[in-house]
Order: structure tokens, then sequence, then C-alpha cells
């Protein structure tokens, strides 16, 4: 905990130095928290949704930014069942923690969490209702079959949380920068 120079503490006086907390905070490097839900079908195929806003991401999970105030499993729970009409039942089950470093398209980082959502049936995949200002599309293909439809970064994180689901390893995914 940081406190203002001079201040006394329960363990005695602060360091000499230290910075109230608010100035602190505000030389800290900024991000942005994610929630998103992993889908398979019964044959552990990849489930996505195309972005209609999104030309250099266009596969997505469904997911987002946190709210303030919110929690990533609640972000989780919350964009998935408005950008698919599928409400998650808890616990959550973490599959993989993601970090991207800011680039010119996002000037923050970003830190994600995504979450084991399951097998979806044939049936419960044709009833994703999609909020069409989002997404215009509900695929599912074979892994492979993802590699040409994504950037690379994109590939080798749905590799690593395919890898987590199957395994029961969280993966930690630390290459997803912004370019």
């Amino acid at each position: 905990m940081t406190h203002e120079a001079g201040t006394p503490t329960a363990a005695g006086p602060a360091p000499r130095g230290w910075l109230p907390a608010e100035e602190y905070a505000a030389t800290l490097p900024k991000a942005s928290v994610f929630g998103a839900v992993f889908f398979t079908d019964e044959d552990d195929r990849p489930l996505h949704l195309r972005a209609v806003y999104e030309t250099g991401h266009p596969w997505q999970w469904p997911g987002g930014t946190a709210d303030p105030g919110e929690r990533p499993w609640e972000t989780a729970v919350r964009e998935t069942e408005e950008e698919t009409g599928i409400r998650m039942p808890g616990p959550p089950r973490l599959l993989a923690a993601v970090f991207g470093l800011p680039g010119a398209r996002w000037p923050l980082a970003t830190t994600g969490f995504v979450f084991d959502g399951g097998r979806l049936t044939a049936r419960q995949i044709a009833a994703v209702t999609l909020d069409p200002d989002e997404h215009d599309e509900v695929r599912v293909l074979p892994l492979e079959d993802w590699r040409p439809l994504m950037p690379g970064k994109d590939f080798a994180r749905l590799r690593a949380v395919l890898h987590a689901r199957r395994t029961g390893m969280p993966a930690y995914f630390d290459t997803w920068d912004w370019d």
C-alpha cells in the first residue's frame, strides 16, 4: 500500500518519498479488462462470432470489455447473453488469462479472462441470437480451418485455449499485443 510521505501507518511511519495512492496510481500503466466465453460444439470444434465492426480480428468469442465495477466473470456472463442469448450458469471455470501491450489501434494494455462455456449441441448453436450491431455470423469449424481466417496471434491464442480445455490446465497467453 502506498502512503503519503511521513504519514504513520499501523506498522509505524511510512518511508519518506512514498506518494499518496492517487498520485502513485497516476504513474502506472493503464489497462482494460475483458471477459470472454469459449464454446465448442459436441465434437470440440471452436465456435466464433464474426464482428461487423472489426476487420483486423474478425472472429471473436462472446465477451467484451468490463464495465466500471464489474468483475471479469460478470462481464463474460453479461456480454455472452447480450451477444448470443446464452445465459451462463456458474461457477466459472477459467481457461486462460490473456495479456496484450498497448499499440496504435488501442492505447491501453489489455488483460482478459477466458472462461469455459462448455460444449453446445447443434440445437443450442442454431438458437444463438446475434446482436446485429456487433456480429453477423456464428461459425463452428475444426481447429485448423480457423487458421486462414484469423491473424496468427489470434490462432495461437485459440490453440492455447483449446489446449487448456483439453488438459484442464489454464493457459497464460501474453503475446496478444495490439499492433
